[in-house]
């Protein structure tokens, strides 16, 4: 019901009400309080259908307000404060200093964005000290609970939810849930479950905010999830990919389109619009417990001093291993000049120094990598090497080069804010009935490997003629991958392939890490048979011709370890196990840093690849690894970084261009 003009500032602590609620006579008292803010100091606008209460202290340096955005009663706004569309600033709330806010960001009761600081040098007094300002940046659609404190220089990214009560310090990437004092990560807001909507999550009213106790979000704060799951992988995916189950669904590509966000007329839209809906859930926080993490403990200061050495020796690392001369990367000195070389470099400054190898610009390194694409094809040589011939179903099947470039030069580019020059033309050819063919006709009984290499490359293709807006592949062959896939994974093992006499279960574990990280990873699907897929590879972790100290190399590690974490996002299945083998494997590798130098692959088992020699190659997988490790262990963040390119965590198809660590 309406309110009375003076019913003791209703509207002022209620603004998300004004616009349904207010009469004529309010409308216009509201209209003399935008003319004061317009015609006062400092550099005011105002967007559409705005509401600034007239109990909010408001005294800005430049205030851009956007459309539909609210300033409720008693907030203390000064400085440079800039918002998107839809943002609200409710009761009590200080933003002061330099603050940018996104599109719809809901920031809670007494909570304060303090986008300055002072100085605090030991030869004046604190009253005397200069002002600094790095300011804060707040991506689009984020809610910031109440009570919350946000210190100068932080950036928290888009879809972020920071819980009440929080002392956020340090950068949020996107789609974290964080919370604490000071603001550590929960989960992925992605992750389904987590948490119903209150009515205060809809409208933006300040009733507590997303979550201050563990009562509101019970065992995501203490690490022991108190529910159970909707079921694993083999249960969901006839859910996700439309398998003939039982379900209304139909078959996998009759419903894949609205999961993968195919133009074909499906409903779903977009995998940006449902990324919840394809996404695995985790039974409990990959955290553990306070006993877990304690347990545990002793790898923090080795994770700190690791990673500060490999920050303070990375521009030496990436230095030796360019060619003065040509310019190209090198793996490691003396080698030969390689497509991957330039990309390994271009991830490991990313990761490392948040920055380009110091070597060239960005523009530079763009112009180089984007120069290497065959326009006619859409796929990349070896640095001196003739075009690439595709394959029957695009991409080449000789385990040659150009068909991890699609990989890795892909990611380079994306790191560096750009993309392929032209579609990955080979791919984009690609009928469904050819790619099912080709499916059936690789290697799978004793090269899963080579097999799951090859649907890496393909999906990987598929996934980059999306982002630059052209056909994945020809109408229904995305869906077809996916569906086959499903029917053809082994309920036993959860894979693909089968064991060798020669290596064990090496060929099928090592190709599942491949295949999966291309389509089901890349795209935000659930696997299959995920309990499945956790005992065949603790069981291949064993193997003392592959895991044997000594006998360890990156490529045999992180085939274990992805998998072991992707499915760990949708089931608790022998959890333990896996985080003492991550311990266990952590330990080593951090002890495998190569002053100046990097960390080296490892042997191989045939003499071949960069071996005991430290290089980039090494270097960039095993920083992936240890991530991969630290995270099972709930020691990611002690790491400050997180990779955003090949072995980004985040599904590439749903996440988009990730926001920095």
């Amino acid at each position: 019901m309406n309110q009375s003009a003076n019913d003791d500032g209703f509207f002022d602590h209620c603004p998300w009400l004004f616009a349904a609620q207010a009469s004529e006579e309010q409308r216009a008292v509201q209209e003399q309080r935008r003319k004061r803010l317009l015609a006062g100091p400092g550099e005011v606008r105002l967007g559409a259908d705005c509401f600034v209460a007239e109990t909010a202290a408001v005294h800005p340096d430049v205030l851009d307000l956007g459309d539909r955005s609210y300033i409720a009663a008693h907030a203390y706004v000064t400085g440079d404060i800039r918002t998107g569309a839809d943002c609200t600033i409710n009761p009590f709330t200080v933003v002061r200093g330099t603050v940018t806010l996104g599109e719809g960001v809901r920031v809670g009761a007494h909570t304060s964005l303090l986008g300055f600081n002072h100085g605090t040098a030991p030869d004046l007094p604190v009253h005397r000290q200069p002002v600094t300002n790095r300011g804060i940046t707040v991506g689009d659609d984020v809610w910031i609970g109440s009570h919350v404190v946000v210190v100068d220089g932080v950036t928290i990214g888009d879809h972020c939810v920071v819980g009440a009560g929080a002392v956020v310090t340090k950068d949020l990437p996107a789609w974290t849930v964080a919370a604490g004092n000071p603001a550590r990560r929960i989960r992925d807001r992605r992750e389904p479950g987590g948490g119903g909507q209150g009515p205060a999550e809809g409208r933006g009213e300040s009733q507590g905010g997303p979550g201050a106790s563990a009562e509101q979000w019970p065992g995501e704060v203490g690490g022991v999830s108190r529910g159970a799951s909707s079921g694993g992988a083999g249960q969901r995916s006839a859910e996700v990919l439309g398998e003939s189950r039982g379900g209304p669904g139909g078959g996998a590509c009759q419903r894949s389109a609205e999961v993968l966000g195919e133009s074909h007329g499906g409903p779903g839209g977009s995998a940006e619009q449902r990324p919840a809906e394809v996404l695995g859930k985790p039974h409990r926080d990959p955290r553990g417990s306070v006993e877990q993490r304690f347990a545990f403990a002793d790898l923090d200061e080795e994770l700190v001093a690791f990673v500060g050495t490999a920050r303070a020796q990375a521009p030496e690392l990436l230095d030796r291993c360019r060619q003065p001369g040509s310019g190209h990367y090198v793996d490691r000195p003396g080698a030969q000049p390689t497509v991957r070389a330039h990309c390994d470099a271009v991830e490991i400054a990313d990761l490392l120094l948040r920055d380009v190898p110091p070597q060239l610009t960005a523009a530079e390194h763009v112009q180089r990598l984007r120069a290497l694409q065959d326009p006619g094809t859409g796929l990349v040589p070896e640095i001196g090497a003739a075009p690439p011939l595709p394959g029957p179903a695009g991409v080449p099947d000789d385990d040659g080069a150009a068909a991890y470039h699609v990989l890795c030069v892909g990611y380079a580019l994306d790191l560096l804010g750009s993309s392929f020059a032209h579609p990955v033309h080979a791919v984009r050819n690609t009928t469904a009935d050819r790619l099912v063919r080709h499916l059936a006709d690789l290697p799978w009984r004793d090269r899963a490997w080579h097999a799951g290499a090859w649907v890496d490359s393909w999906a990987t293709a598929a996934h980059w003629n999306l982002r630059l807006g052209a056909e994945p592949a020809a109408p229904g062959a995305l869906e077809a991958l996916f569906g086959w896939l499903h029917t053809h994974a082994d309920p036993w093992t959860g894979m693909w392939g089968s064991p060798t006499p020669e290596a064990g279960r090496l060929q099928m574990v090592n190709g599942y890490y491949r295949l999966t990280r291309g389509s089901f990873a890349q795209f935000g699907l659930p696997v299959p048979y995920a309990e499945r897929v956790i005992d065949t590879v603790l069981d291949h972790a064993r193997d003392p011709r592959h895991f044997t100290p000594g006998r360890e190399n990156a490529c045999n590690v992180l085939d274990v370890i992805h998998p072991l974490w992707l499915c760990a996002r949708q089931t608790t299945h022998r959890f333990e196990e896996t985080r003492a083998w991550a311990a266990a494997q952590l330990t080593a590798a951090l002890r495998r840093w190569h002053p100046g130098r990097g960390l080296a692959f490892g042997l191989t088992p045939d003499g071949s690849g960069p071996g005991r020699e430290p290089g980039l190659q090494g270097t960039e997988m095993w920083l992936a690894i240890i991530w991969l490790l630290a995270d099972v262990l709930g020691l990611a963040d002690v790491l400050g970084y997180r990779p955003r390119g090949i072995h980004r965590p985040e599904p590439a198809a749903t996440a988009g261009k990730a926001s920095g660590s």
